[in-house]
């Protein structure tokens, strides 16, 4: 039976929430809730890079930024000139060019091939690497640099071709730039240094010097657009460049063209292999008044070497010639005054002599005995007179460069004070003069040095030191014992001539009283008037000075015709009785006629200091033995008749021979103002043919001062004496050839040097 249903119940059940949904809603939810997944995570990302880009990599953008959107060219500055210490030019930058190119502006092949035609002939270049360039999108191209006046003017003339030919304009123009010249060339090469392409200091006061020198560079600002063309002019910056400061070096000129020129004769006249050092110096300031590495090198052309140089590179393997090269450039360019060690020998016994009086252990009535030898431990150690010079005073022992001598002082000032007086002369510490690659000493470690060590060191042999360090301590000796230091620069201004550093004297350490000061320059001073020119002796002028001769112990291979290896040195003070200067000069490796620094460095030391201390204006103190070889000037006898010639002639100290027949003197020889030796002859010339008359020229070698002007007075010459001049003394030079003619009366200049039992002094 049915069941009956009331109308409620017969309508159709309700569906629920979750089938109403249905299955495009719930894809409508997922893609919803899947595109705001994607937008959180997207714009997330994109929050944090941009999070990232500004706050850790803004900075670094910004500059990348500036980069793209800008060209920086940089303008070079005028390196500060350096000047001697009398406000004479050394170095200096002089105006060149930069010849530049915008290529952005050609506007046809043509134009571009005749300004690369103009410009490779010109300027030495290559015409496709000069043609690729004009094919350049930009306003600034550097074609080439260090162009000089020559080269610019012809530059500007092509200017004015591709205007007039080719309606080319704005392409080519010129920019200042600069070039470093020597105006001296090799001129103290070792302490002034050069400057490289790039106006950069590279060696000596250019290099230690290149901050104050090299100046502030400008620059050129130019916009570029989004194709990284230069924008056009309107566009650029211009930030001027600031000059460098200036440079005033203690070195006088004067003196170290002396130096110079008497260091370059000794290297030939003694064959010296390994170059000469000469060092001059104020004593009581510590300024360098000249220092010399001879030969030097050209600083206009510092990568040229010497022809022999060149010739032993060129003899090697191809693979061998850079290496070799770079070592024969770094060898010329070393400043052996300061970067190398030497062993200075009896120039050292200055300072031990100094160290024995100083502590009180000699005095005038100490004497020291000497057979020619002396043994210590088991080593027998020579004097380099083997026969002795038996019992000798302390001044004697120094005079006579007695080796056993000098160990006994050594023994009497003891290891430890010995050691600590060294140290108190400075040779224990750099200097701190004021030029690159200055070298430490070579001494024994403390606690290191054996009896025979010791005894070897109180002679100066056997350690290592460099020329700065010996000039200073002799310095030291001589100026009331304060070791002062040594200097090259006295001040820098800037480009308006403001001082804007200024060297003052720097006493580092008192070492010795004035007292010992006093009598060892008194002993030192002896010891030239004693031994005369084989110990710097100047006619004239009261020197002091020690010479030297030391082996150079651990030599690889021996180069020299002697024995052994040698250093000849001479080092001394002037004047004797209130010292102003100390100057030391030595040669490494003389292989002539003789090794000894009495023989090979005293008579370059004396004529350096005869022309020297004139300069200075040291007052002179002439001995009756000097007057005889004293250069006077010849006063001027033309236009006086003969009656009155002779008279004046007589009066000024000369002798006179009239030539020809006539009343009245025309002409004489030697001319006015001419160097003659004291007691010469002067020629007075009456007519026009007796000046036809000459002689001949004999020869001066090997005689001494007395028979050269014997000589002279036979031939009707005269002579000018220059050198080690002594009775004892032998001519080495005659600046006229044997057998040339001409005229009488003629000066000959003759060179002398100590004969070789003269005062011997090592």
């Amino acid at each position: 039976m049915a069941e009956n249903k009331t109308p409620l119940e017969n309508k159709p059940d309700k569906p629920s929430k979750r089938a109403q949904k249905g299955p495009k809603q719930r894809l409508r939810q997922r893609s919803a809730i899947l595109i705001m997944l994607i937008l959180v995570i997207g714009f997330g990302a994109a929050l944090i890079r941009l999070s990232m880009l500004t706050v850790f990599q803004g900075s670094d953008l910004q500059e990348r930024a500036v980069d793209q959107q800008l060209a920086d060219t940089t303008l070079t500055a005028k390196r500060g000139t350096i000047f001697d210490a009398n406000g004479n030019v050394l170095a200096e930058s002089a105006s060149v060019w930069q010849v530049v190119m915008a290529p952005i502006n050609f506007e046809t092949d043509e134009q571009r091939n005749a300004a690369a035609t103009g410009l490779s002939e010109i300027l030495g270049l290559e015409f496709d690497n000069v043609l690729e360039k004009t094919k350049g999108k930009n306003y600034y191209t550097v074609v080439k640099r260090k162009v000089e006046v020559e080269q610019r003017d012809k530059v500007l003339e092509l200017i004015n071709k591709l205007a007039d030919d080719y309606e080319c304009y704005g392409v080519i123009s010129l920019l200042d730039d600069y070039k470093r010249y020597y105006p001296h060339n090799e001129l103290a090469s070792c302490v002034i240094g050069f400057a490289g392409a790039d106006e950069q200091g590279l060696e000596g006061v250019e290099y230690e010097y290149d901050s104050y020198l090299s100046g502030t560079p400008g620059r050129i600002v130019t916009a570029q657009n989004a194709r990284g063309t230069d924008m056009p002019f309107a566009y650029e910056q211009n930030i001027a460049s600031k000059d460098g400061n200036n440079i005033y070096l203690t070195i006088d000129q004067n003196i170290q063209a002396i130096c110079e020129k008497y260091m370059a004769q000794g290297i030939v006249e003694n064959n010296v292999l390994n170059k000469g050092v000469c060092i001059a110096m104020d004593v009581n300031t510590g300024a360098i008044k000249a220092m010399v590495v001879s030969p030097g090198y050209d600083l206009n052309n510092p990568y040229t070497l010497s022809p022999k140089a060149q010739a032993e590179i060129d003899a090697l393997p191809e693979k061998d010639r850079d290496r070799a090269e770079g070592e024969a450039l770094a060898a010329m360019w070393r400043n052996k005054a300061v970067a190398d060690t030497y062993m200075p020998g009896s120039v050292f016994k200055m300072c031990t002599a100094s160290m024995a009086l100083e502590e009180g252990k000699v005095d005038d009535n100490s004497s020291f005995l000497c057979n020619g030898s002396i043994t210590v431990e088991d080593k027998e150690i020579h004097c380099h007179s083997l026969s002795g010079h038996g019992v000798q005073t302390f001044v004697e022992a120094i005079c006579n460069s007695c080796n056993p001598a000098f160990i006994q002082i050594g023994q009497l000032i003891g290891l430890e004070k010995f050691r600590d007086y060294y140290q108190g002369f400075g040779f224990s510490d750099k200097t701190g003069i004021d030029l690159p690659g200055e070298s430490d000493d070579s001494f024994w470690e403390e606690g290191s040095m054996s009896p025979v060590d010791f005894a070897v060191a109180s002679f100066g042999q056997n350690f290592g030191i460099t020329p700065i360090q010996m000039i200073t301590a002799c310095a030291a000796v001589s100026n009331g014992g304060y070791v002062v230091k040594p200097y090259v620069v006295s001040k820098i201004t800037d480009a308006s001539g403001n001082v804007i550093k200024s060297v003052e004297k720097n006493v580092k350490r008192q070492v010795i009283s004035k007292e010992t000061s006093k009598t060892m320059t008194e002993i030192l001073a002896f010891n030239t008037e004693r031994s005369k020119a084989t110990a710097g002796y100047v006619a004239g002028y009261k020197v002091g000075g020690k010479t030297g001769t030391s082996e150079k112990i651990g030599v690889t291979e021996k180069q020299s015709k002697f024995e052994e290896d040698y250093i000849a040195s001479m080092c001394g003070i002037a004047p004797a009785d209130d010292p102003e200067i100390a100057m030391l000069v030595f040669f490494d490796t003389p292989s002539g006629d003789n090794y000894y620094g009495s023989m090979v460095a005293a008579p370059v030391f004396t004529n350096i200091m005869t022309e020297v201390l004139p300069y200075l204006e040291i007052k002179t103190n002439y001995s009756e033995e000097d007057l005889q070889y004293l250069d006077t000037s010849a006063g001027d006898y033309t236009g006086l008749t003969v009656d009155e010639a002779l008279a004046k002639v007589q009066e000024e100290g000369f002798t006179a021979t009239v030539k020809g027949y006539g009343t009245k003197v025309i002409a004489q020889i030697p001319g006015v103002s001419s160097k003659v030796s004291s007691g010469g002859n002067i020629v007075l010339y009456t007519d026009d043919e007796s000046r036809q008359e000459t002689v001949m020229v004999p020869s001066f070698l090997d005689f001494t001062p007395a028979e050269a002007n014997s000589v002279a007075s036979q031939y009707g010459l005269n002579l000018s004496f220059k050198g080690a001049i002594s009775s004892e003394g032998r001519c080495t030079a005659q600046d006229t050839r044997e057998g040339d003619s001409v005229a009488p009366g003629t000066v000959i200049t003759v060179t002398f040097s100590a004969a070789s039992s003269e005062g011997f002094n090592d």
